[in-house]
């Protein structure tokens, strides 16, 4: 089945990562970015709660157990929000993963009083994009070789106006959308080389 044909993940819960968790996240890392951070940077980013908040998506890929299938974060500068990182496990890609990790870092924003929120994505990764477009992002410039490991430009992509209304309504749209069977939400992203590789190594999709 082709990745755009995938069905979303059934039954996934996003909760505050834990340290715990960590060693499940550091192995999604270690598969979606060629320098992936280390499990010490986690646990020193889940220490500063004043300013960051980062979640957890877990699901029963393995009934009854829920396992870590994607993570996220997001950090308070004065009324920006940025989102630090967010990565969901390649065997999982187009099951809506993201949308729910969007979806509620931009309510921990929102609930921290942020009044816009900022993020980096890779130029070639149309998928990601088209994601973050559909909660109100635009690309307001580019990083060149933002992404010193392979080169790679960065889009800086922004939504303004958290607190309002129409932000809300966005909100709620996204959330609709997760009902329904469908896991695409985009064009599948452009091959990444270290993901495809590491994916033929430990048996992934």
């Amino acid at each position: 089945m082709t990745a755009t044909g995938r069905p979303a993940l059934a039954d996934v819960v996003v909760r505050p990562m834990r340290e715990r968790q960590i060693g499940r996240i550091v192995a999604i890392e270690r598969r979606v970015h060629p320098r992936p951070w280390s499990a010490q940077l986690f646990e020193d980013e889940l220490q500063r709660r004043d300013t960051r908040r980062y979640v957890v998506a877990l699901a029963r890929t393995r009934w009854p157990w829920r396992s870590v299938v994607g993570y996220g974060g997001v950090l308070l500068q004065a009324d920006d929000a940025h989102i630090t990182t967010i990565a969901v496990d390649p065997a999982h890609h187009r099951r809506k993963v993201g949308t729910y990790l969007v979806l509620r870092l931009l309510t921990e924003a929102r609930a921290m009083g942020a009044q816009q929120a900022t993020l980096e994505v890779r130029a070639a990764n149309r998928g990601a994009q088209r994601l973050y477009s559909a909660f109100g992002f635009v690309p307001v410039g580019v990083r060149p070789r933002y992404y010193a490991e392979t080169g790679e430009d960065a889009v800086v992509m922004t939504v303004a106006e958290l607190q309002s209304d129409e932000c809300t309504r966005r909100l709620a749209a996204q959330t609709a959308r997760l009902a329904d069977p469908g896991g695409a939400s985009g064009a599948p992203d452009e091959p990444v080389p270290w993901v495809r590789r590491r994916s033929a190594r430990k048996g992934g999709s």
